[in-house]
């Protein structure tokens, strides 16, 4: 797939270039980043290299994964990253994410991560868009609820990061959710109501 441009009232939700290296690696210097994702431990110049010259381009070639530079519109500095992969699943892909430490709690995160699902329900013919995060990771999960993934569970053992296997939970997000139509029909269970 050709990577695209996302543009909301204040970010920018870009594909990553090699320029952004130096902002990636500052940025997973975070302990907080290197905590909850599964990014290398430590992190080098080395890593956010490969990643912006060559992982990342790669998943847009191989129309398998779209990551994102999140970037303020008025030209500012890397706000964060998001990417969204393809499950097994037709129709369903995963999201996550990650914020630079000065930008957290300006609601940067959550403006991204709605664009992107509108995109993915509409130009990836996305049905279902899931979130995961290790339990405990509240500031992830606050993000989530905010863009209006409804929690589905937890996940006993079910991410492998630096060598632990850990509990997650779970949300997902469909296009309803945002008032786009689905690709195919969706029948809810009855009675359930889909929230814990």
């Amino acid at each position: 797939m050709e990577p695209i441009t996302l543009t909301t009232e204040r970010l920018l939700v870009r594909p990553f270039v090699p320029r952004d290296a130096q902002a990636v690696y500052a940025g997973c210097q975070d302990p907080d980043v290197r905590r909850w994702t599964v990014i290398p431990s430590p992190y080098s110049r080395a890593d956010a290299e490969l990643w912006t010259e060559k992982l990342a381009p790669a998943g847009w070639r191989e129309d398998t994964v779209y990551n994102f530079a999140v970037v303020r519109r008025d030209h500012g500095p890397l706000v964060g990253a998001l990417g969204i992969h393809r499950c097994a699943v037709p129709g369903t892909f995963e999201v996550g994410f990650w914020t630079v430490k000065e930008h957290r709690g300006a609601g940067y995160t959550t403006e991204a991560l709605l664009a992107a699902a509108r995109w993915a329900f509409t130009a990836l013919c996305a049905d279902r868009l899931e979130w995961r995060a290790e339990s405990g990771n509240t500031p992830s999960r606050a993000v989530a609820l905010r863009a209006g993934f409804r929690m589905e569970g937890e996940q006993r053992s079910a991410l492998l990061n630096k060598g632990i296997r850990r509990d997650t939970w779970t949300g997902a997000l469909l296009p309803a959710d945002l008032g786009l139509p689905g690709t195919r029909p969706h029948r809810p269970s009855p009675g359930v109501s889909g929230a814990l």
